[in-house]
């Protein structure tokens, strides 16, 4: 029943390891029978679907959550990063719709391509521990915040086209809104539940009002769509007023199959909307799950290459994994997920050209 539940797992999120002793395990099969694991109570390390090990250390205080389906959780060696830097695979209409129903192939990509964590000993910021979520993921070390946050390029080298972001916790919220006015973001895409088994973000938001770091928030309006809710604010800092809007899609953390393309992809073209109606002075728009490398390196890729499938006619989305890794490791957590970006560009594909045979 054990490895029913982690064959069901949820495909876009993956769950965090309790604060109980750690144990090696070291069976590297793909579809392990749990009770055959050689078990020795030593660091964790877990292989699932890969013979590439993730060792975490427990040690200190802070959650951390496995990053395994090939994770691999290192200093950041020359060829890892040579591999990101070349990484790259153009898929025309026809071949992207056969690539996505071809799991083998995209499996086969996946494990190849490294994850690109960094190592937490590279690291020596104060209060790291009290402000990360997990800490074997944690700020690249050009960001400007303390708190796990990381610029990340748009389209065709758009600058800082999005944030990058942990789901706050409680020790970040002023952290958070601080970011929200000083970067001018327009739009924040939240994409996780408060909860799911575990806390997974505080919630940041008032029901009416509330002020951080002297910002003044304010709630104008809150829409509930299918599949999120669009909550409007008003924010106020030294007599300057903005506006901003918050996507909390709900409808992703439960889905167990990419059967669920639709609702992703129109969440995407509405953020594109309402980033194109933005202020021209807008900064980034803000993307963060709980951890903020599975789910919002999906959304942040499909929406990249959306935009290239329009303009150019082709989608290369090992490319845009690659660029994405080597400014934030991990980012599209599992090789679900990967495919999951296949499906959805797919779908997408098929979209535009119906859109334009009318």
């Amino acid at each position: 029943n054990e490895e029913k539940k982690h064959g069901s797992q949820d495909l876009l999120d993956l769950d965090p390891v309790p604060q109980t002793p750690v144990f090696d395990i070291t069976d590297t099969r793909t579809e392990a029978d749990s009770a055959t694991l050689t078990v020795t109570p030593v660091g964790l390390q877990e292989r699932r679907g890969s013979n590439v090990s993730l060792t975490l250390d427990m040690c200190t205080p802070g959650c951390t959550e496995p990053y395994g389906y090939g994770a691999q959780l290192s200093p950041r060696d020359q060829s890892a990063q040579e591999y990101l830097r070349q990484g790259t695979h153009v898929l025309t209409p026809a071949q992207l719709h056969s690539r996505a129903m071809d799991d083998q192939a995209l499996q086969a990509e996946f494990y190849e391509t490294p994850m690109n964590f960094v190592d937490p000993k590279e690291y020596n910021y104060p209060g790291l521990v009290r402000k990360n979520r997990y800490k074997t993921i944690l700020p690249s070390e050009h960001t400007t915040h303390t708190a796990d946050v990381l610029r990340v390029q748009g389209y065709d080298d758009e600058e800082q086209a999005y944030i990058a972001t942990q789901g706050p916790t409680v020790n970040t919220v002023g952290d958070f809104w601080r970011m929200v006015w000083q970067e001018r973001c327009p739009i924040i895409v939240m994409i996780t539940n408060l909860e799911e088994k575990n806390e997974k973000c505080a919630e940041y938001w008032p029901e009416d009002a509330v002020t951080h770091e002297g910002i003044e928030i304010t709630v104008v309006s809150v829409t509930q769509e299918d599949d999120y809710s669009l909550r409007v604010f008003t924010l106020k800092h030294d007599r300057e007023e903005r506006s901003l809007r918050q996507y909390w899609y709900t409808s992703w953390p439960d889905q167990k199959t990419p059967d669920k393309a639709p609702p992703l992809l129109e969440l995407v073209q509405e953020v594109e909307r309402a980033r194109e109606e933005a202020p021209p002075s807008s900064g980034p728009t803000i993307v963060h799950c709980s951890a903020g490398i599975g789910r919002t390196g999906c959304f942040i890729a499909t929406s990249i290459l959306c935009k290239q499938l329009r303009t150019e006619g082709v989608v290369d989305i090992l490319r845009t994994t690659c660029q994405l890794r080597l400014d934030r490791g991990g980012m599209i957590q599992t090789c679900e997920q990967y495919q999951f970006v296949h499906h959805v560009l797919s779908l997408y594909e098929k979209q535009l050209s119906h859109t334009s045979e009318e």
